[in-house]
């Protein structure tokens, strides 16, 4: 039976749902008894990738970036800084992989997936469209309003938490193939998927008030720092639920295996000219997409993260005064 392996970008609902839908194009186009592997990846200061993870007869990876190794039979990404470097960007254009795709124009890579699947292998499963959806309407941020994204309504933003919050791998390897099964409501249900729930939407009532009380908004950039907690997973919009009036957020968090610095912007509030964020944390050995992005540090570098922090805030504070400076008349 062949056996097809799975990477990634774990801890974000658009990552597994790429996993998913690419599943689902895969049995269908490829081979329909495949069993399926899923391994999670993280973005860290290094060691991206466990080559010697590459064992399957395909060996894909979704909405992370770029692996040279040619063991790595399919990859789709949409990301900004998908490549790790210069010669990784010229080896994709070089091989013109037939199964290799990228597209930085996309919001999310499951819809880039499934339209890819479409237009390239005839694939268009009716019943994936819920999934595709709110991949897109989750990574591209679509939401009404700060509101709805925290107060989390909707099955999808729900599970959204327990995708970023469980650290449990075996969660996930559930979870996708489940996505195929069930409609996002009937999944959320699940009695797994509420034990993995209960204790985040506790967590995530805390987390309101933590940013709260430690977040400031000043000339247009939100700024907190929780690298004293174990709490690298929140809502990536509370900052601006509290804040309205920014345009920008920076904030630190601390996980066991990385200090992570995310740059984001407001969705429903902006400026005549942004500053593109993925290039700026490229600058810190980091990446994204134009208008949100992350710095990955070592577990140990808080005060280099910090540091950083600080860096991005003056940089992003002096471009918000100019960009706000009405336009002198002609």
């Amino acid at each position: 039976m062949r056996q097809v392996r799975v990477f990634f970008h774990d801890k974000c609902f658009d990552g597994a749902a790429s996993a998913a839908v690419f599943t689902a194009f895969y049995r269908a186009k490829i081979a329909a008894g495949a069993e399926f592997g899923y391994f999670g990846l993280v973005h860290k200061a290094e060691g991206l990738f466990d080559t010697a993870e590459f064992t399957g007869d395909d060996n894909a990876i979704v909405d992370f970036k770029y692996n040279p190794d040619p063991r790595v039979t399919w990859w789709f990404d949409h990301h900004q800084s998908a490549f790790l470097s210069a010669a990784d960007a010229e080896h994709f254009r070089r091989e013109r992989s037939p199964q290799k795709f990228y597209d930085p124009d996309f919001r999310s890579c499951t819809a880039f997936l499934a339209q890819v699947a479409r237009e390239r292998f005839g694939f268009d499963e009716p019943g994936l469209r819920e999934l595709v959806h709110w991949a897109d309407v989750v990574d591209g941020a679509l939401f009404p309003s700060a509101a709805a994204a925290v107060e989390m309504r909707e099955p999808a933003l729900k599970l959204t938490l327990a995708i970023e919050g469980t650290r449990a791998p075996e969660f996930l390897r559930r979870l996708i193939p489940d996505f195929l099964r069930h409609s996002l409501d009937a999944l959320l249900r699940q009695d797994y998927v509420q034990a993995a729930l209960e204790p985040l939407l506790r967590r995530h009532q805390q987390m309101r008030e933590l940013i709260r009380e430690r977040s400031e908004c000043r000339d247009g950039v939100i700024v907190f720092d929780l690298a004293d907690l174990d709490y690298e997973g929140y809502n990536k919009f509370l900052p601006y639920y509290w804040h309205p009036e920014g345009v920008y957020s920076i904030g630190v968090s601390r996980s066991p295996f990385r200090v992570k610095l995310s740059v984001g912007s407001n969705p429903w509030h902006s400026l005549p000219r942004m500053e593109n964020l993925a290039a700026i944390c490229e600058r810190y050995g980091g990446g994204g997409h134009a208008r949100v992005g992350a710095i990955s540090f070592a577990p140990s570098a808080v005060e280099e993260a910090r540091a950083a922090a600080r860096e991005i805030a003056a940089e992003l504070r002096r471009s918000y005064r100019a960009a706000a400076q009405p336009t002198p008349a002609g």
